[in-house]
């Protein structure tokens, strides 16, 4: 089996087996990567490559919106910081900014770190990811 098939078994493989919690922790690495892509793109005047990731990173920002659970009051905190972040990728979007991305890749940072902190807590494995 070709490495890259392999390496995308295995990613089939622990997005399938893992948590809810840990998706959650899936998502967020995945939209910081895109907006670093994105970042990058803008960096090497690769316009069509930042947008596209820009998109990809507003994606996961939208399905994590969507799937909170408001009958807890911690979610309209979540909503209060996507509905943010959501403003800020269409922002940084239309003026390919690289630095408002930047500052979208600090909340995202923290949202992550904190997250896996609560995973810890709970006692939640975060090194399956």
């Amino acid at each position: 089996m070709p490495l890259p098939q392999a390496y995308a078994q295995y990613k089939n493989s622990k997005i399938l087996t893992a948590s809810p919690a840990e998706l959650t922790l899936l998502l967020y690495e995945g939209c910081i990567k895109f907006c670093n892509i994105a970042k990058d793109g803008i960096e090497n005047k690769d316009l069509e490559k930042a947008h596209t990731n820009i998109v990809k990173a507003q994606k996961i920002i939208d399905y994590l919106r969507q799937t909170l659970d408001m009958k807890y009051p911690v979610a309209q905190d979540f909503e209060n910081i996507y509905s943010y972040l959501s403003q800020r990728l269409i922002e940084a979007n239309v003026h390919k900014d690289a630095e408002i991305l930047e500052e979208i890749l600090t909340h995202l940072r923290s949202v992550r770190d904190n997250w896996k902190e609560v995973m810890r807590k709970n006692g939640v494995s975060s090194t399956m990811l």
